[in-house]
């Protein structure tokens, strides 16, 4: 594994659920249920067998709560089981699970399963598991800008003294840049999915619906990801 390259962190936007189980003649509670599930399985291959050390999960956008309030709610109950139970073989990989986003419009039992998780997993040093949940990539340069603004006004921050780096500790987690990101189903935008973070990220597209991503597609991702050329700007 250490003469593999592997992105240092991986972002992924897990798609396709719904319509991988309207494809079967299923509800779509039933895809997301299934998405859930391989994500476990997913995650765990990940700590596991590869160098990659931060992991962020598109979960959940705040544009997702105009969706059927059936299906939302059926979510946000999904969402505590995958906190409260689900997740153990995470925090027995030694991950340390943040959230990013908005806490505002999560009922209190998501909010309480999403604390919960984050005091047991506080300590927790292998990697780290960034869920993005009533996220939008706007909504955190908005929020950071009034967090830095803040501390402008009550004396702690001058203006000269703004950098990337104060930026980056006022985004919802002061995580390093993605490196890559992966979105499932074949639809080929970001969704507004950590667009500060994401400068130079290489993307991949594949057109295998979320719950039938397994660590295979993933490998293959990542082979895809090996023969890329990174230049950051530099010419070569």
């Amino acid at each position: 594994m250490s003469d593999v390259v592997y992105p240092n962190h991986l972002g992924i936007i897990m798609d396709g659920n719904g319509r991988w189980a309207k494809e079967k003649g299923l509800n779509r509670s039933v895809g997301h249920k299934a998405g859930a599930d391989n994500l476990v399985n997913l995650l765990d291959y990940i700590y596991k067998n590869t160098s990659i050390k931060v992991v962020s999960l598109y979960a959940f956008s705040t544009e997702n709560f105009k969706r059927d309030k059936e299906e939302v709610s059926y979510l946000m109950k999904l969402f505590v089981t995958l906190f409260n139970t689900k997740l153990e073989s995470i925090k027995k990989n030694n991950v340390k699970v943040v959230f990013s986003g908005r806490r505002e419009n999560l009922p209190k039992a998501v909010l309480g399963s999403m604390d919960k998780t984050t005091e047991d997993t506080k300590d927790n040093t292998k990697g780290i598991l960034n869920i993005c949940l009533n996220y939008g990539g706007d909504y955190e340069i908005v929020d950071m800008t009034k967090k830095i603004a803040k501390q402008v006004l009550e004396g702690s921050l001058k203006i000269e003294d703004i950098t990337k780096e104060v930026v980056n500790k006022n985004l919802y987690q002061d995580l390093p840049p993605l490196d890559f990101v992966i979105r499932t189903s074949g639809e080929k935008r970001i969704s507004n999915f950590m667009i500060y973070q994401s400068s130079y990220t290489e993307y991949d597209f594949p057109d295998t619906y979320f719950p039938d991503f397994d660590s295979k597609c993933l490998e293959e991702s990542l082979d895809n990801y090996r023969k890329r050329d990174r230049r950051f700007g530099n010419a070569k």
